[in-house]
Protein backbone atom coordinates (compact mmCIF):
# COMPACT_ATOMS: atom_id res chain seq x y z
CA UNK A 1 0.00 0.00 0.00
CA UNK A 2 1.45 3.36 -1.04
CA UNK A 3 1.91 6.30 1.28
CA UNK A 4 -0.77 9.00 1.00
CA UNK A 5 0.39 12.20 -0.64
CA UNK A 6 1.17 14.97 1.84
CA UNK A 7 1.24 18.62 0.81
CA UNK A 8 3.04 21.09 3.06
CA UNK A 9 1.30 24.43 3.62
CA UNK A 10 3.39 27.49 4.38
CA UNK A 11 2.68 31.20 4.44
CA UNK A 12 5.21 33.66 3.08
CA UNK A 13 5.28 37.40 3.66
CA UNK A 14 6.05 39.40 0.51
CA UNK A 15 6.21 43.15 -0.16
CA UNK A 16 2.80 42.91 -1.85
CA UNK A 17 1.02 40.72 0.67
CA UNK A 18 1.03 37.40 2.42
CA UNK A 19 1.00 34.29 0.23
CA UNK A 20 0.20 30.66 0.92
CA UNK A 21 1.92 27.73 -0.78
CA UNK A 22 1.39 23.99 -1.05
CA UNK A 23 4.55 21.99 -1.70
CA UNK A 24 6.05 18.55 -1.36
CA UNK A 25 9.28 16.88 -2.42
CA UNK A 26 8.09 16.88 -6.05
CA UNK A 27 7.46 20.62 -6.29
CA UNK A 28 5.10 23.55 -5.90
CA UNK A 29 1.38 22.90 -6.34
CA UNK A 30 -0.10 26.23 -5.32
CA UNK A 31 1.06 29.77 -4.58
CA UNK A 32 -1.69 32.32 -3.98
CA UNK A 33 -2.29 35.51 -2.03
CA UNK A 34 -4.00 34.78 1.28
CA UNK A 35 -6.54 37.58 0.82
CA UNK A 36 -7.89 35.99 -2.34
CA UNK A 37 -11.54 35.07 -2.04
CA UNK A 38 -12.18 31.40 -1.37
CA UNK A 39 -8.49 30.64 -0.77
CA UNK A 40 -9.34 27.89 1.70
CA UNK A 41 -11.60 26.30 -0.91
CA UNK A 42 -8.75 26.39 -3.46
CA UNK A 43 -6.41 24.70 -1.00
CA UNK A 44 -9.00 22.01 -0.33
CA UNK A 45 -9.70 21.56 -4.07
CA UNK A 46 -6.01 20.96 -4.83
CA UNK A 47 -5.65 18.51 -1.94
CA UNK A 48 -8.84 16.70 -2.87
CA UNK A 49 -7.95 16.46 -6.59
CA UNK A 50 -4.63 14.84 -5.60
CA UNK A 51 -6.15 12.73 -2.81
CA UNK A 52 -3.68 14.43 -0.46
CA UNK A 53 -3.61 15.63 3.11
CA UNK A 54 -2.26 19.03 4.15
CA UNK A 55 0.46 19.40 6.76
CA UNK A 56 1.22 22.73 8.44
CA UNK A 57 4.96 21.95 8.49
CA UNK A 58 7.35 23.40 5.91
CA UNK A 59 9.45 21.09 3.76
CA UNK A 60 12.64 21.71 1.80
CA UNK A 61 10.74 22.73 -1.35
CA UNK A 62 8.73 25.26 0.65
CA UNK A 63 11.92 26.69 2.11
CA UNK A 64 13.44 26.86 -1.39
CA UNK A 65 10.32 28.67 -2.62
CA UNK A 66 10.52 31.17 0.23
CA UNK A 67 14.19 31.88 -0.54
CA UNK A 68 13.51 32.24 -4.27
CA UNK A 69 10.61 34.62 -3.66
CA UNK A 70 12.76 36.79 -1.40
CA UNK A 71 15.46 36.88 -4.09
CA UNK A 72 12.85 37.70 -6.75
CA UNK A 73 11.52 40.68 -4.79
CA UNK A 74 15.08 41.90 -4.22
CA UNK A 75 15.68 41.81 -7.99
CA UNK A 76 18.29 39.06 -7.65
CA UNK A 77 16.26 36.25 -9.27
CA UNK A 78 14.71 36.38 -12.73
CA UNK A 79 14.11 32.65 -13.30
CA UNK A 80 12.57 30.41 -10.65
CA UNK A 81 14.18 26.98 -10.39
CA UNK A 82 11.59 25.43 -8.11
CA UNK A 83 9.76 22.59 -9.88
CA UNK A 84 6.05 23.20 -10.42
CA UNK A 85 3.27 20.64 -10.43
CA UNK A 86 0.28 22.08 -12.25
CA UNK A 87 -3.21 20.75 -11.71
CA UNK A 88 -5.57 21.64 -14.55
CA UNK A 89 -6.95 20.68 -17.94
CA UNK A 90 -4.64 19.97 -20.88
CA UNK A 91 -5.55 23.38 -22.35
CA UNK A 92 -4.84 25.20 -19.09
CA UNK A 93 -1.49 23.47 -18.70
CA UNK A 94 -0.55 24.42 -22.28
CA UNK A 95 -1.43 28.07 -21.52
CA UNK A 96 0.56 28.01 -18.27
CA UNK A 97 3.58 26.43 -19.96
CA UNK A 98 3.57 29.34 -22.40
CA UNK A 99 3.45 31.86 -19.55
CA UNK A 100 6.85 30.79 -18.24
CA UNK A 101 8.33 31.57 -21.66
CA UNK A 102 7.49 35.28 -21.34
CA UNK A 103 10.80 36.88 -20.31
CA UNK A 104 11.28 38.63 -16.99
CA UNK A 105 10.48 42.34 -17.32
CA UNK A 106 8.44 41.91 -20.52
CA UNK A 107 4.73 41.77 -21.17
CA UNK A 108 2.65 40.36 -24.00
CA UNK A 109 -1.07 40.55 -24.76
CA UNK A 110 -3.60 37.78 -24.27
CA UNK A 111 -3.93 37.78 -28.07
CA UNK A 112 -0.16 37.24 -28.49
CA UNK A 113 -0.33 34.42 -25.98
CA UNK A 114 -3.25 32.80 -27.84
CA UNK A 115 -1.29 33.03 -31.10
CA UNK A 116 1.82 31.54 -29.46
CA UNK A 117 -0.09 28.39 -28.46
CA UNK A 118 -1.61 28.07 -31.94
CA UNK A 119 -5.11 29.16 -30.88
CA UNK A 120 -5.45 32.75 -32.20
CA UNK A 121 -9.25 32.72 -31.87
CA UNK A 122 -9.15 31.58 -28.23
CA UNK A 123 -8.21 34.85 -26.52
CA UNK A 124 -10.99 34.58 -23.92
CA UNK A 125 -10.21 30.94 -23.19
CA UNK A 126 -6.53 31.86 -22.74
CA UNK A 127 -7.50 34.70 -20.38
CA UNK A 128 -9.72 32.32 -18.38
CA UNK A 129 -6.90 29.76 -18.16
CA UNK A 130 -4.55 32.48 -16.91
CA UNK A 131 -7.14 33.35 -14.27
CA UNK A 132 -7.23 29.71 -13.16
CA UNK A 133 -3.45 29.66 -12.60
CA UNK A 134 -2.83 28.49 -9.02
CA UNK A 135 0.89 29.34 -9.01
CA UNK A 136 1.17 33.13 -8.92
CA UNK A 137 4.47 34.85 -9.75
CA UNK A 138 6.34 31.59 -10.48
CA UNK A 139 3.98 30.99 -13.42
CA UNK A 140 3.91 34.68 -14.37
CA UNK A 141 0.37 35.41 -15.53
CA UNK A 142 0.99 38.99 -14.35
CA UNK A 143 3.06 39.50 -17.55
CA UNK A 144 -0.05 39.31 -19.75
CA UNK A 145 -1.91 42.54 -20.58
CA UNK A 146 -4.72 43.65 -22.86
CA UNK A 147 -4.10 44.26 -26.58
CA UNK A 148 -4.65 47.95 -25.88
CA UNK A 149 -1.69 47.96 -23.46
CA UNK A 150 -3.92 48.22 -20.39
CA UNK A 151 -3.72 46.04 -17.31
CA UNK A 152 -6.60 43.60 -17.16
CA UNK A 153 -7.48 40.54 -15.18
CA UNK A 154 -5.29 39.49 -12.29
CA UNK A 155 -6.85 37.43 -9.53
CA UNK A 156 -4.41 38.88 -6.99
CA UNK A 157 -5.65 42.38 -7.84
CA UNK A 158 -4.63 44.79 -10.59
CA UNK A 159 -2.54 46.82 -8.13
CA UNK A 160 -0.39 43.73 -7.52
CA UNK A 161 -0.08 43.06 -11.23
CA UNK A 162 1.16 46.61 -11.71
CA UNK A 163 3.63 46.28 -8.82
CA UNK A 164 5.02 42.99 -10.18
CA UNK A 165 5.50 44.45 -13.67
CA UNK A 166 7.14 47.57 -12.21
CA UNK A 167 9.44 45.44 -10.06
CA UNK A 168 10.53 43.34 -13.02
CA UNK A 169 11.02 46.35 -15.26
CA UNK A 170 13.17 47.99 -12.59
CA UNK A 171 15.58 45.03 -12.60
CA UNK A 172 15.42 44.07 -16.28
CA UNK A 173 17.65 45.39 -19.02
CA UNK A 174 15.08 44.29 -21.61
CA UNK A 175 12.03 45.96 -20.13
CA UNK A 176 9.49 48.07 -22.01
CA UNK A 177 8.91 50.45 -19.06
CA UNK A 178 5.12 50.62 -19.12
CA UNK A 179 4.91 52.66 -15.92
Amino acid sequence: MSQPLVLHKITIDTPIGEMVALTNSEGLYLLEFTDKSNIDLRLDDIAQSLNATISEEADTVGIQLENELYSYFEGKLQHFTIPVKTVGTDFQIKVWEELVKVPFGEVISYKQQAISIGRPQSVRAVANANGANHIAIVIPCHRIIGSNGKLTGYSGGLWRKKELIKLEQKFSSQSQNLF
